[in-house]
């Protein structure tokens, strides 16, 4: 009973730390939509790592959080269509209002502040999670190397939609 008790407690600590995570991650859209600085200044910690993928003419979130894209022709909204969360990585998709251009952004967040993003731009991803080989499929031998086990745990889905063969990457969490 002892051991279905903490289990119970580490799966509940799991939740509340998968839902804060998310809820930092969609106050910061919300805050870049009312172009709040303060609260993007208080969610992103201030050497936020950045890795993107796409068109350089397609880093509209880089230009708005430098402030480059005050101008009208770089407005980009930041309006999140699917959320999904695999513990301090939140996986956001959208898309343009003319379904054009399909977005992931893929945040890492400690301790209630978003270290890292990687942002893919009319990209298909594909999350995998790295761990060690399911039970079943080690070797016997104790010299022998066991392989790393990913299981596919996300896919993006508006890549599809945006009327053109895009490439596809796997971000292994």
């Amino acid at each position: 009973m002892k051991q279905e008790t903490e289990l119970a407690n580490a799966q509940q600590k799991t939740v509340e730390e998968t839902n804060k995570n998310q809820a930092v991650v969609l106050a910061l859209y919300e805050a870049l939509n009312t172009r709040d600085v303060n609260t993007v200044h208080q969610i992103l910690a201030p050497d936020l790592e950045w890795w993107f993928h796409g068109p350089p003419t397609h880093q509209f979130l880089m230009r708005l959080l430098t402030g480059a894209s005050s101008d009208d022709p770089f407005r980009f909204e930041v309006d999140p269509v699917l959320v999904t969360t695999f513990g301090s990585t939140v996986i956001v998709e959208g898309c343009d209002n003319s379904r054009s251009i399909s977005w992931v952004h893929a945040w890492t967040v400690r301790d209630g502040i978003i270290t890292q993003v990687r942002e893919y731009f009319n990209t298909s991803l594909t999350v995998t999670r790295l761990g060690d080989s399911p039970p079943s499929a080690c070797g016997s031998s104790t010299a022998e190397i066991a392989p790393v086990y990913c299981p596919y745990v996300w896919e993006s889905s508006l890549s599809n939609r945006v009327g053109k063969s895009v490439p596809g990457l796997v971000l292994a969490i």
